[in-house]
C-alpha cells in the first residue's frame, strides 16, 4: 500500500461509519488479494506470502464482527463465506494459481458491493470493532489504528 493510500484510508477511516469501516476492510481485503495475484505472477513469493497472510488476517478480523446468535441466517451465510474464502485462499497458495486469488478479489467486491448498498439505506448504523484484534493487525503494514478502536452497534448479522 502506498503512503498515499495510506494516508486516505486512514482519513476515511475517522470520518466513517461502522459499514465504511467494514467497507474499508473490504478493499484491504480485495487490495491483498490483488497484489498476491501480482506477486505470483511475478514469482515473488515473498510478497505473495506477506499479501495472503495479511488477507487471512483480514478474513479473521471480518469473522470477529459477524453475531453467532441462534437463528442468524444472514450470518451463517457469512460465516460460511469467510469459511470459504479462506480455504480457497490457502489452495490459490498452494497450486500458485494468481487466476483463484483474482476470481477471490471478484467475489469480495461484490459482497463490498452489497454493503455499500446497505449503508447508503442505512447511513448511520455502526457496528462494533473487536479489540483483540488490535495486536495482531498492527504489526503488518497499511493497518491503521483507528482499525481498532471500539465503536457500537445497532445491527447482527
Amino acid at each position: 500500500m502506498s503512503p498515499t493510500e495510506l494516508a486516505y484510508r486512514k482519513t476515511a477511516a475517522g470520518d466513517a461509519s461502522g459499514f465504511g469501516l467494514l467497507i474499508g476492510l473490504y478493499d484491504t481485503l480485495a487490495g491483498d488479494l490483488r497484489r498476491a495475484a501480482e506477486a505470483e505472477r511475478s514469482n515473488n513469493i515473498e510478497k505473495r506470502c506477506m499479501e495472503a497472510n495479511h488477507a487471512l488476517l483480514v478474513i479473521g478480523h471480518l469473522e470477529d464482527w459477524v453475531h453467532r446468535g441462534p437463528g442468524g441466517e444472514l450470518a451463517n451465510h457469512l460465516i460460511a463465506f469467510y469459511s470459504s474464502l479462506r480455504r480457497k485462499l490457502l489452495e490459490a497458495q498452494a497450486k500458485r494459481s494468481p487466476e483463484v486469488l483474482e476470481e477471490l478479489m471478484v467475489k469480495v467486491l461484490e459482497i463490498r458491493g452489497v454493503w455499500m448498498g446497505v449503508e447508503l439505506r442505512l447511513p448511520s448504523t455502526t457496528i462494533q470493532m473487536p479489540a483483540r484484534s488490535h495486536a495482531a493487525v498492527s504489526h503488518y503494514p497499511g493497518a491503521s489504528q483507528s482499525h481498532h478502536e471500539r465503536r457500537s452497534y445497532s445491527w447482527s448479522a
